[in-house]
């Protein structure tokens, strides 16, 4: 597929309330005709400890079963994260939805130490790509984005590249927003590829607040990004000529 339409939303997340961010992601997303809808980390309750009381068991969580029917729904693939629990364990959990196809998971491979988040999940130390139309998406999830050797692209017997486009998704501090804005332009650049990262705005009950900042970042470095600290979504067309050209013009991939 020569082209891919992806869509960032940038929302403003009710704290640890399920229903209340389903009724706001339907809200935000009701005329939107895309192929990729990409949103915030933990999108149904924020960056919560409290696993107890929202975790989801692996094999019958309720956010999933409506992910996948706003999916097919939407006639879209979502990405996003979740609390799952499998067995004892806890993950923050990557899932790529879609309609009711099988679920794609990723989990979070880097935990957050400033917030302890180790303490409550365990980590994954599996890379995860996906094959959608024609696209290699690899899954990330916030701060796995300070690690560049967990992403890092290279050629393949074939001599393509691993992936085209790397997808973010994120409660990541207005504090460290400048953190953000770098780290997603060096992960474009240096892995020949599109970022998408998606970032939520508003405050948490913790005190933290979130300016969004969520963008699209070409091979070349060049940005499209929403507007700061306001809640609302983008549709973006990514295209496979343009990134083919600037690995054509510039190989760098085949030296590492």
């Amino acid at each position: 597929m020569r082209y891919l339409k992806v869509t960032l939303v940038q929302a403003n997340q009710i704290w640890e309330d399920k229903e209340a961010n389903f009724a706001n992601y339907e809200r935000l997303l009701k005329h939107v005709e895309t192929d990729l809808i990409v949103l915030p980390e933990m999108f149904q309750t924020g960056f919560s400890m409290n696993t107890l009381s929202l975790a989801e068991d692996v094999d019958s969580s309720e956010s999933l079963l409506w992910l996948q029917e706003f999916s097919k729904k939407k006639n879209a693939a979502i990405y996003t994260s979740l609390m799952i629990k499998e067995g004892e364990v806890y993950r923050n959990q990557g899932v790529f939805i879609q309609g009711d196809q099988k679920v794609i998971r990723y989990n979070k491979r880097k935990t957050f130490g400033l917030a302890n988040e180790s303490a409550f999940y365990a980590a994954g130390d599996q890379e995860v790509i996906v094959d959608y139309l024609g696209w290699k998406l690899q899954l990330q999830i916030c701060y796995d984005l300070r690690f560049p050797e967990i992403v890092r692209n290279r050629l393949l017997q074939d001599h393509s590249p691993a992936f085209d486009v790397i997808l973010y998704v994120a409660n990541w501090p207005m504090k460290r927003a400048r953190h953000w804005d770098a780290l997603l332009n060096a992960r474009a650049i240096e892995n020949q590829c599109y970022v998408v990262g998606v970032n939520r705005v508003g405050s948490d009950e913790k005190g933290l607040d979130y300016s969004g900042g969520s963008k699209l970042v070409s091979a070349l470095g060049e940005t499209t990004t929403l507007p700061q600290e306001n809640e609302g979504i983008q549709t973006l067309i990514l295209n496979r000529d343009e990134l083919l050209d600037v690995r054509a013009k510039l190989p760098f991939l085949k030296d590492l």
